[in-house]
C-alpha cells in the first residue's frame, strides 16, 4: 500500500519512539505541529492582472530553540508535505545538536513560469502575509526547493522594512542562506552538498573503500546535487549519470563536473548540456554505480526503483526520497542508506553558523566554516553508525532515535506548562 510522505515520517517516529521508550505524551506532542499557518495573498503579475497564491508555514516544535526551516516554491506544495518536512527539521536539528526547532514553509507556485519581478512580488507579499509569525528569535526561514539566496534577501528586506530604523539592522538574522553582501555566511550555498560528500567520505572510510574511480549517479541537480557532484569529483568519484526536472543524462566515462556545474548554474537546469547521452528516468535508475544521491523530491525511490538500483550506498541529499517499500527493498539488497536527516544536515548546520554570525556581528572565513561543518558532520555520522550497530536497527531509525533522545531530555527537564 502506498504511504503519503507525512504517513512515512509518522511511521518512522513511532518506531524510533519505541526504541528510546519515549513517553506517550511526548510522542503525541511530536506527532503534531504546534502551529499550522495558511495564507492566501494577491500578487500583481507583469501584465497587470492579479493572481491569488496560497502559502504555508508549519511550525512543528520549538522546545530546543527557535523554529527553523526552508521555504519551498513548487507547484505541488501542499499542507501534509510541509507538515512532514517541518517534522524532519525538528529531528535534523536535534540530531545535529543545533539549538533550533523545526519548521517548513512554501508557496504553491511553479517558479519556472514567472519572471524575476513576479517572484520578487510573490516573495514580498508572502513575507508580509506571514507578518509576526516569523522573526529572528522565533522562526527563521531558509532556501529550499525552488528558492535561493536572492529570495531570502527579498524576504529579509521585506521583514526589515516593517521594523523601526533603530532596530532594522538587528533583523538580518530573520533568514539564513542570504547572499554574502546581505549578511550571509561563507560556505552556506555549498553546505548541504558538502555535508553529503562528508557522509560519503566517512562511509567509505568506515567500510575500507577507496573512493577514487568509484561511480556515482545523482538525481536532482539544483543546489544540493550540483555541489555534491563537485565535492565528490574532488574525492575522485566519477559522476556517470545525472537528472533533473528537464531530463536525464549519462556519460559512462564520467562527466566533466566543472562544465556540468557551470552549465546548471548558468541556465538553471541540465537542459541543453551536450556532453552526455539522453536517457529515460528508468534507465537512470538502472545505471550501474557505487553511490546514488537522490537530491530531488520526496518518494522517488519506491520498491520499483529500489529493485533497479545497482549501488552500494544511497545518500539522501533530498528530504524523504525513499518510500517505506523502497526502504524494505534496499535493506533486503543490503544497500547502505545514509538517511536524510543526517546526510543533508549540512545546510541547517551552516544556517546556524550564519545566524550566530548575524547575532554577533561577525564574519567567519570559509576555512573556519568548513572546519566547523566537517566536525559536526563527522561527529553525527559516527554517532548514528554506532547507535545503529549497538541497537541492531537501521541507520534511519538510529538517526531518529538519537534526535528523539535529545527531545526526550528537553521535555523531562522542562515539563509541560502549566
Amino acid at each position: 500500500m502506498a504511504h503519503s510522505f507525512l504517513e512515512t515520517v509518522q511511521k518512522h517516529l513511532q518506531i524510533a519512539a519505541d526504541v528510546v521508550q519515549l513517553p506517550r505524551h511526548v510522542a503525541d506532542i511530536l506527532a503534531h505541529p504546534k502551529n499550522e499557518i495558511i495564507v492566501n495573498f494577491p500578487v500583481r503579475m507583469d501584465d497587470g492582472s492579479m493572481r491569488i497564491f496560497t502559502g504555508y508555514r508549519i511550525q512543528h516544535n520549538n522546545i530546543r530553540g527557535p523554529y527553523k526551516g526552508g521555504i519551498r516554491y513548487h507547484q505541488d506544495v501542499n499542507l501534509d508535505d510541509v507538515k512532514a518536512l517541518a517534522a524532519l527539521m525538528t529531528w535534523k536539528c536535534s540530531l545535529m545538536d543545533i539549538p533550533f526547532g523545526g519548521a517548513k514553509g512554501g508557496v504553491k507556485v511553479n517558479p519556472h513560469l514567472h519572471s524575476k519581478d513576479e517572484l520578487m512580488r510573490i516573495t514580498r507579499r508572502f513575507t508580509h502575509a506571514l507578518g509576526s509569525n516569523i522573526g529572528p528569535d522565533y522562526d527563521i526561514p531558509a532556501p529550499d526547493v525552488g528558492t535561493n539566496a536572492q529570495v531570502m534577501v527579498w524576504m529579509m528586506d521585506t521583514y526589515m522594512n516593517r521594523s523601526d530604523d533603530l532596530t532594522k539592522n538587528a533583523q538580518r538574522g530573520i533568514v539564513t542562506g542570504k547572499t554574502i553582501n546581505a549578511g550571509g555566511s561563507q560556505g552556506r550555498e555549498q553546505a548541504t552538498g558538502q555535508g553529503v560528500a562528508f557522509c560519503v567520505r566517512e562511509w567509505a572510510r568506515m567500510k575500507g573503500i577507496v573512493l577514487s574511480g568509484k561511480r556515482a549517479i545523482i538525481q536532482g541537480f539544483g543546489n544540493v546535487g550540483s555541489y555534491a557532484a563537485k565535492f565528490l569529483d574532488q574525492l575522485g568519484v566519477r559522476v556517470v549519470a545525472v537528472g533533473d526536472h528537464t531530463g536525464y543524462l549519462r556519460n559512462e566515462r564520467g562527466f566533466d563536473v566543472a562544465k556540468l556545474f557551470n552549465h546548471a548554474r548558468q541556465f538553471g537546469s541540465l537542459a541543453g548540456f551536450q556532453e552526455g547521452d539522453p536517457i529515460s528516468r528508468d534507465e537512470f535508475f538502472q545505471t550501474k554505480a557505487d553511490i546514488f544521491i537522490p537530491a530531488a523530491l520526496e518518494n522517488q525511490i519506491t520498491s520499483k526503483e529500489a529493485e533497479w538500483l545497482e549501488v552500494q550506498c544511497v545518500v539522501e541529499g533530498a528530504n524523504g526520497p525513499t518510500s517505506p517499500d523502497g526502504d524494505t527493498v534496499l535493506t533486503a539488497k543490503k544497500i547502505d542508506v545514509i538517511p536524510d536527516i543526517l546526510a543533508n544536515a549540512g545546510g541547517v548546520t551552516v544556517s546556524y553558523f550564519e545566524w550566530i554570525q548575524n547575532k554577533r556581528s561577525e564574519f567567519w572565513d570559509l576555512e573556519e566554516v568548513e572546519q566547523k561543518l566537517e566536525k559536526k558532520m563527522v561527529k553525527a555520522y559516527a554517532k548514528v553508525m554506532e547507535y545503529s550497530k549497538r541497537k541492531g536497527i537501521s541507520n534511519r531509525i538510529a538517526a531518529y532515535a538519537i534526535a528523539l533522545e535529545n527531545l526526550k531530555v528537553a521535555y523531562e527537564e522542562r515539563g509541560i506548562f502549566p
